[in-house]
């Protein structure tokens, strides 16, 4: 890597913003529930890829009672879990660039 210093200092997170001040109260709840949101995104795009490969897995093969089931559960699991946490994480975007904006 000739040009490009070496440095020991790790580089910032995505999220670095929202763990910078813990001894806010305000920002650890964010953080918490930042933390939750992300962990109930993950789930309901996996539960929606259920549903995908349910319905194509039927499609391909026989559709049975069984992939009916799964398709619909991941559908219902995923919408379930994926409105408000899509809300929820824009909002605590917002907040965090607003108190960015006002230096706190």
């Amino acid at each position: 890597m000739i040009g490009k210093a070496m440095t020991s200092t790790p580089e910032p997170s995505k999220q670095g913003s929202i763990a910078n001040n813990t001894a806010d109260p305000v920002r650890q709840r964010r953080q918490l529930i930042d933390r939750w949101t992300r962990l109930a995104k993950r789930i309901g795009y996996l539960s929606f890829g259920v549903s995908i490969v349910a319905v194509f897995t039927g499609l391909a093969t026989s559709f049975t009672p069984l992939v009916g089931q799964l398709a619909t559960s991941g559908l219902v699991i995923g919408s379930i879990l994926l409105a408000p946490t899509i809300v929820l994480g824009y909002a605590i975007k917002a907040a965090e660039k607003e108190d960015r904006l006002n230096g706190n």
